[in-house]
């Protein structure tokens, strides 16, 4: 098992994020797919294309964070909440909170046959930070978040 912080820290109030997409997803697979999805068409809105490193990752990222969120932090009759937010033209921040605050986000060490337990490790990889930590606004849960860097502006504020 890989070490954890002492504490999670709490994720960085984003004063005016160039684009925001924040939205309430079932907690199911659909409800996770439907996140990947709808986030991947918000990326190439921003001007991230879909034959795009940035696009393919980020959306990876999503994908991972939003499973992540069904399978360890699901509670029966209540959703899950992605944010996905364009800090700068080049910096992305994806949050994604559940409401199952007592089973913590936990990076296992890789296993080249394990089935499952890769998830964390691909948002460390990927990610150029990533950390978790309980609802800032109170409510029951905890948030995990990545940013992302990417290495070109979006096409949309290209010169």
């Amino acid at each position: 098992m890989m070490e954890q912080p002492a504490t999670p820290t709490a994720p960085t109030q984003l004063n005016n994020p160039t684009h925001h997409f924040s939205m309430r997803f079932s907690s199911t697979p659909r409800g996770a797919r439907l996140a990947r999805r709808l986030a991947a068409v918000r990326l190439d809105a921003w001007g991230y294309p879909y034959d795009s490193t940035a696009h393919t990752d980020v959306t990876l990222l999503v994908a991972e964070l939003c499973a992540n969120a069904i399978q360890h932090g699901h509670v029966p009759g209540r959703d899950f909440r992605l944010d996905l937010k364009a800090v700068t033209p080049t910096t992305l921040r994806i949050e994604v909170t559940d409401t199952r605050a007592e089973r913590l986000p936990t990076q296992i060490q890789d296993t080249p046959l394990a089935e499952r337990g890769r998830g964390l490790n691909i948002v460390a990889t990927l990610a150029s930070r990533w950390d978790w930590g309980y609802r800032p606004e109170g409510g029951p849960g905890k948030i995990v978040w990545a940013e992302y860097e990417a290495t070109t502006t979006p096409a949309s504020q290209a010169p």
